[in-house]
C-alpha cells in the first residue's frame, strides 16, 4: 500500500491481479491490468506523479495514473519474481528480484538496469530509500541487509542471526534503518555505520512482516498473529553530574 500524489492511497490485489485505490472518503476503485495473472505486489508513488508497482508472476514493472491508465514494462529476466518497490534520490524507481539476487533500477523513460548482487541465494525483498541518497534492502535468504548507491555500488551487512529471515525495511526518522525479522521474532535497526541492534517481540512466534514509520516518531510493524506491534525509540540525554540521566520514549 502506498500513498499516491492523489492524497488517496493506493494498494496491490496479488491474488485478484488489479490495483486499488481507496480515497479518505472510503470510496474504493479497482483497475484490472492488462496481463493477466501478473500477480501485482510492491507499490509506490514516483517521482512522475504515478504509482509504480511489480508484477511477480509476469516478470514486469507497472505503472499506474491517477485516473488508471496502465503501462508495463518487460524485464530482462524470466522468473525473476520482482517484489518490492520504492523511489529512489537519483529519480529513478528500484525494486527486488527475490529469485534473480538482483537489484533492478527503471526510469523514467522505461530503461531497465539489472544488479547481481555478491551473495547466491539472497532472495531479496523489502527495499527503501534511506536519507544518504542510497536504497537499501533486505535479504531473506542471506540474512543481511544491504545497500545500494545510485552507481550500482553494493554493500552487504550480515545480521547476528544469520537465518532470521529479514523481511521488510524502512527508514527512521534519524536516517537509521529499521528492519523485520520474520523467522527470528524480532525487530531490528542499522545504523548508516553498519551498528546492528536487534529487539525481542513480547509475543512468541508473531512473525512480523511490514514495517513503517508513524506520526507519532514509532517504527509501527504488521504481525502475522493479526496484531500491530509499536516499538518506540528511546533517547538517552545527559543530564548535570547532580542530575540522573535521563530516558524518553520519542
Amino acid at each position: 500500500i502506498a500513498v499516491g500524489p492523489d492524497d488517496a492511497l493506493w494498494f496491490t490485489e496479488h491474488r485478484a491481479h488489479r490495483i486499488g485505490r481507496i480515497a479518505l472518503d472510503g470510496k474504493v476503485e479497482e483497475f484490472t491490468v492488462p496481463t493477466a495473472e501478473c500477480g501485482p505486489f510492491g507499490i509506490a508513488a514516483g517521482p512522475d506523479g504515478a504509482l509504480w508497482f511489480t508484477e511477480t508472476a509476469a516478470d514486469r514493472i507497472g505503472r499506474i495514473t491517477t485516473d488508471g491508465r496502465v503501462t508495463e514494462f518487460p524485464l530482462p529476466a524470466t522468473g525473476a519474481y520482482p517484489s518490492a518497490i520504492t523511489a529512489g534520490a537519483d529519480d529513478g524507481m528500484w525494486f527486488t528480484l527475490n529469485q534473480a539476487d538482483a537489484i533492478g533500477r527503471i526510469g523514467m523513460d522505461g530503461a531497465v538496469t539489472l544488479h547481481p548482487l555478491p551473495t547466491r541465494s539472497a532472495a531479496p525483498v523489502g527495499i527503501a530509500a534511506g536519507h544518504d541518497g542510497a536504497v537499501w534492502f533486505v535479504e531473506i535468504g542471506a540474512g543481511q541487509i544491504g545497500r545500494i548507491t545510485p552507481d550500482g555500488g553494493i554493500t552487504e551487512f550480515p545480521l547476528p542471526d544469520r537465518t532470521s529471515r529479514p523481511h521488510a525495511i524502512t527508514p527512521g526518522s534519524d536516517g537509521t534503518l529499521w528492519f523485520t525479522e520474520w523467522a527470528g521474532n524480532r525487530v531490528g535497526s542499522l545504523t548508516p555505520d553498519g551498528t546492528v541492534t536487534v529487539h525481542d517481540l513480547p509475543t512468541p512466534g508473531s512473525e512480523p512482516h511490514g514495517i513503517a514509520l508513524g506520526p507519532d516518531g514509532a517504527l509501527w510493524t504488521a504481525l502475522e498473529i493479526g496484531a500491530l506491534a509499536r516499538v518506540g525509540v528511546r533517547v538517552r540525554t545527559q543530564q548535570s553530574n547532580e542530575q540522573r540521566g535521563n530516558e524518553r520514549e520519542c
